[in-house]
């Protein structure tokens, strides 16, 4: 069986560049061999094999072979995918398929690109068939106990260079209210720099997907971690998407209750009348009251709120509020009638 540099960085096979940023970062900070004096030889191997995983799988072309050859094909046993003839890897020609070799970076190369520091030099090239070299050992004072703490977030006296990272981004995202009533999918396309292995910043585009959660609120937020830029000895900012309500033509929210007031007459709020309203998920609801309306008065409709994030087989209530349109002018005879009727026993 030859390495699995899948299992070494503790990632599924389709991880992604970030996530493989991410696990080395967490591996490199764990193993590094001054953090484990105790156990200095066996932390260096670790150490190495973490650096030689993440060299590989972070590099589209040798991943392509690895995927496909194994770890023959990165001791030169078989080509690279589409490399013709020399393809512009070291090896020369002798031997046709089987001279293909590709290069490796060192271990502290490697680290230097991922945490933005530089100048650890001694630990050399780790070869390309798992020959893994000694370590000769990192200066103490420029990668010791400081630095780690500066790393963590800590910093302190002799951190030197403490590895920051950049502010949140923020940006809203704007929903309706059946959006938020329903539940809905939305893609959001990003563009970031991202340098490339020689340093060069260069721009790519990706597509985001946020899952909108039923009953979700104003200022709900969803972050991407890691999202910003990238560049040398800053951690990316993450990217965050604060939730904002679009206003309703029928319907306005109250946490979780949704309220509706609807116009009526005087006749209708003293002798009875059915509300019809078209719910969020477009429900035809048939609402009768008969009692008598007041100005005040709200008729409570259990069940038919927003949907309750915590609980989303429960919703809130939906609470008719109503405007009561009075008669502008009252002839004698109506004012005397409508005595009458008020003031009879």
């Amino acid at each position: 069986m030859g390495v699995d540099y899948y299992k070494i960085l503790q990632v599924d096979r389709s991880a992604k560049d970030d996530d493989l940023k991410k696990a080395y970062r967490k591996l490199a900070m764990k193993w590094h061999p001054d953090k484990n004096p105790n156990n200095k030889k066996d932390a260096e191997a670790k150490f190495k094999q973490i650096s030689e995983a993440y060299d590989v799988l972070s590099d589209p072309q040798k991943r392509a072979v690895y995927d496909q050859y194994g770890e023959e094909g990165l001791k030169g046993q078989v080509p690279p995918p589409g490399a013709g003839g020399s393809g512009g890897f070291p090896g020369g020609s002798e031997g046709g398929a089987t001279s293909f070799r590709f290069s490796t970076r060192s271990p502290d190369d490697i680290f230097s690109e991922l945490f933005g520091f530089s100048g650890f030099g001694g630990m050399g090239d780790f070869g390309g068939g798992g020959h893994r070299a000694g370590v000769s050992g990192f200066p103490r004072g420029m990668f010791g106990d400081d630095i780690f703490a500066s790393l963590r977030g800590g910093g302190g006296e002799g951190s030197g260079n403490p590895l920051r990272k950049s502010a949140a981004i923020e940006r809203t995202l704007s929903c309706s209210l059946e959006d938020l009533y329903k539940g809905t999918t939305k893609k959001m396309k990003i563009s970031r720099d991202v340098p490339d292995s020689t340093g060069r910043s260069n721009t790519v585009e990706e597509i985001l997907t946020i899952e909108i959660k039923p009953g979700w609120k104003k200022g709900t937020k969803i972050t991407f971690p890691e999202k910003g830029n990238e560049q040398r000895g800053v951690i990316p900012a993450d990217l965050i998407f604060i939730i904002d309500e679009k206003p309703h033509s029928v319907f306005k929210r109250d946490g979780n209750d949704l309220i509706v007031t609807q116009k009526i007459s005087l006749v209708e709020a003293l002798t009875g009348y059915t509300a019809q309203l078209t719910t969020l998920d477009g429900r035809n609801l048939t609402v009768p009251i008969n009692s008598i309306i007041s100005p005040t008065y709200e008729e409570v409709v259990k069940g038919e709120g927003m949907p309750i994030p915590k609980e989303p087989s429960k919703k809130g209530n939906l609470r008719i509020k109503f405007n009561i349109k009075f008669p502008t002018r009252l002839t004698s005879e109506q004012k005397t009638g409508i005595k009458r009727l008020l003031t009879s026993p």
